[in-house]
């Protein structure tokens, strides 16, 4: 998987993008129906204004007790997510998520999204190699200051 491109990741999805006046509560039942973490909230040629996610629904919804049948995707999304080209590499993902602290990383070209890298498309050894490469590498460079 090191040397996995995220095109290779993303072959066959079906992504979950809404428009930006769609209620937390729809967002919610799509992402429940499609067993997925996260939603992408786009305009109408399909260009990405953001990203809402699970931990969003519960820190900028829920915690701050708004209703989630009035309040809106564009009221608490992430707007203007980093993104990653389809040619960068599984690694590339994976540290992106790491240093940023997120979950989940759109795959894009420009700002048309073509698909959603998450934490948990990582697993088990893959996971572990990935990991190892990341502090190797994080090894060098300190080792270079």
């Amino acid at each position: 998987m090191i040397r996995k491109t995220l095109a290779e990741m993303i072959v066959g999805q079906q992504l979950l993008a809404l428009a930006p006046d769609t209620t937390i509560r729809r967002a919610a039942e799509q992402m429940r129906e499609r067993h997925v973490g996260s939603v992408l909230i786009t305009d109408g040629a399909g260009r990405l204004l953001g990203i809402f996610t699970e931990r969003d629904a519960t820190c900028r919804v829920l915690a701050e007790g708004r209703d989630p049948a009035t309040t809106r995707l564009d009221a608490v999304m992430t707007p203007r997510p980093t993104t990653l080209p389809p040619e960068a590499l599984a690694l590339d993902a994976l540290r992106l998520m790491r240093e940023g602290g997120y979950r989940h990383v759109p795959v894009a070209r420009g700002d048309q999204v073509l698909g959603m890298v998450s934490f948990t498309d990582f697993r088990g050894l893959d996971l572990v190699r990935l990991q190892q490469r990341l502090e190797d590498e994080n090894g060098m460079f300190e080792a270079l200051r």
